[in-house]
């Protein structure tokens, strides 16, 4: 059974750094896309930072310049270094990828259960 599980959230200062990590465990044949999402109270679960195996990273205008995604295979693990943090960037974030379990089965999308972090003025 795969699982995703964030850790790294936590409280910080405004114009703190914080890293995120996601561990993939479970029948994992390749991990293909993977993702950071955020939910702040009351919005909607927004795309931070994703990167396809192999391929470009793309992120959300508002971290640009200040998140990392990056990722260890060889770890199944999924990494976001977080500078300059502000206090809107206050959510849960969340884990995803797209997991093949079997050398013949097709991809698909795990999420992990979140991590809050909280950046204060």
């Amino acid at each position: 059974q795969v699982q995703l599980v964030e850790s790294g959230g936590g409280l910080v200062q405004a114009g703190g750094s914080l890293r995120l990590s996601c561990a993939a465990s479970g029948s994992i044949t390749s991990i293909n896309a993977v993702g950071w999402y955020r939910q702040a109270p009351g919005k909607q679960r927004e795309l931070v930072a994703g990167m396809i195996s192999g391929g470009p990273t793309n992120y959300a205008e508002s971290v640009k310049g200040r998140f990392t995604i990056s990722r260890d295979n060889a770890k199944n693990m999924v990494y976001l270094q977080m500078n300059s943090l502000k206090p809107e960037d206050t959510a849960v974030y969340y884990c995803n990828a797209e997991i093949v379990e079997g050398p013949w089965d097709h991809g698909m999308i795990y999420w992990g259960k979140g991590t809050l972090v909280k950046v204060s003025s």
